[in-house]
């Protein structure tokens, strides 16, 4: 892999390539591992930032903490196809993220379980007990449309209102009743003591962290990787037959029908004196659900690395309506208009689409990773290439 910046590089690379791939991050540098290691073919990969691996992108700070430079990345999955794909790029550190929630002053599981219950209702309840409880203060509904109705139908009112509302009235700027029912239906709720905030079969770290994960996986004599440079800044005469486009699919079409709308987060970072390698935070992430405090979590990136260290590391995290787009908001007017963009794409063979932003959809990395191995092997633009060859 060679590697160049807009600021180092006197002039593009004369060499020809035959794919280019916009964008580090997962579905970027997947497709192009695929691309150049299975169809043999010559790959340049830009990203307009100055790193490569997009959002998972971490470094080690001054204080020798490994940080995430994009708010917390931890990896779970039940694919072993994904877990053995990134198997061969990095060492993992075995790890199950737990998060808690701080409410009235005091810290309790999220996702909701038995001790969440107890502790938040002032009871002593068992599995059953506390099953039969949620049953009791669920709120039915005929159908689930939003939020707020994926929420209250499985723990009533007040437990909605007390963790799940003033959060995600932060995260969104809207309400829940406002949001589609797969934002909040996707968090679980349990009746017994698990206070793992994921269940899936692959829980680990990279041991190294996600830029070196990616550094290998970009590690290949078919690949180019050029930092700092926009697709725009790519003369067209340099512009292959075949494009993989992991970038907004409405930034693509130059926005002709409309802006898709997304929220964005921005990070405050704190260093805190650690005597003995002590932590600061009981769990990896607190969440602060109330909505007279701004931020809505916070993550000590030492629990996610396993780091013991005079100092820690925290980051603060903020939701923004301006910045990168990080979230695709949920609505049906936005989902429509996404599916115009489709049809535009659905138009462009040679152009394959692929990951969060170019899909409109949130996703976690390993869900980036199964499409882009999907995406690239069903490629009819790609299959074409080979057969020619042959």
């Amino acid at each position: 892999m060679a590697v160049t910046s807009i600021a180092t590089a006197q002039r593009p690379s004369p060499a020809p390539y035959d794919v280019l791939v916009v964008g580090a991050g997962f579905a970027g540098a997947v497709s192009a591992r695929l691309l150049a290691e299975d169809c043999g073919l010559r790959v340049r990969v830009i990203d307009r930032r100055p790193h490569i691996g997009g959002n998972a992108h971490d470094y080690v700070d001054e204080h020798g903490v490994l940080c995430h430079s994009y708010g917390p990345h931890i990896f779970h999955t039940n694919s072993e196809r994904v877990w053995t794909f990134l198997s061969r790029f990095t060492e993992w550190r075995p790890y199950e993220h737990r998060a808690v929630a701080e409410v009235d002053g005091r810290f309790v599981p999220m996702p909701i379980n038995r001790a969440t219950v107890n502790a938040l209702h002032g009871l002593s309840l068992t599995e059953s007990e506390v099953a039969d409880h949620l049953k009791a203060l669920a709120e039915p509904r005929d159908a689930i449309h939003t939020s707020e109705d994926a929420v209250v139908s499985k723990v009533g009112r007040d437990l909605y209102e007390r963790l799940f509302r003033g959060y995600t009235r932060k995260q969104w700027d809207l309400d829940p009743a406002q949001l589609h029912a797969s934002v909040c239906a996707r968090i679980p709720v349990r009746t017994n003591d698990d206070d793992r905030y994921f269940v899936d079969t692959y829980q680990a770290m990279p041991r190294d962290g996600y830029t070196a994960m990616f550094t290998a996986m970009l590690d290949h004599p078919g690949i180019d990787v050029q930092l700092g440079v926009d697709h725009g800044d790519v003369p067209e005469r340099l512009h292959p037959e075949r494009l993989v486009w992991t970038g907004s699919i409405d930034a693509f079409f130059s926005h002709r029908l409309g802006r898709l709308p997304y929220r964005s987060l921005r990070f405050e970072l704190e260093t805190r004196r650690t005597p003995g390698g002590r932590l600061v935070q009981p769990t990896g992430t607190v969440n602060y659900p109330h909505e007279r405090i701004p931020y809505t979590r916070v993550t000590e990136f030492r629990h996610l690395t396993g780091q013991s260290a005079e100092t820690s590391t925290l980051a603060y995290e903020y939701p923004s309506a301006e910045g990168d787009p990080y979230y695709p908001i949920p609505r049906p007017e936005n989902r429509e208009l996404y599916h115009r963009y489709e049809a535009l794409a659905n138009s462009r063979p040679d152009v394959l689409f692929v990951g969060r932003l170019a899909r409109y959809q949130y996703l976690n990395m390993d869900q980036v990773v199964a499409a882009a191995l999907v995406a690239v092997e069903r490629w009819p633009a790609v299959s074409r290439a080979l057969a020619t060859a042959a």
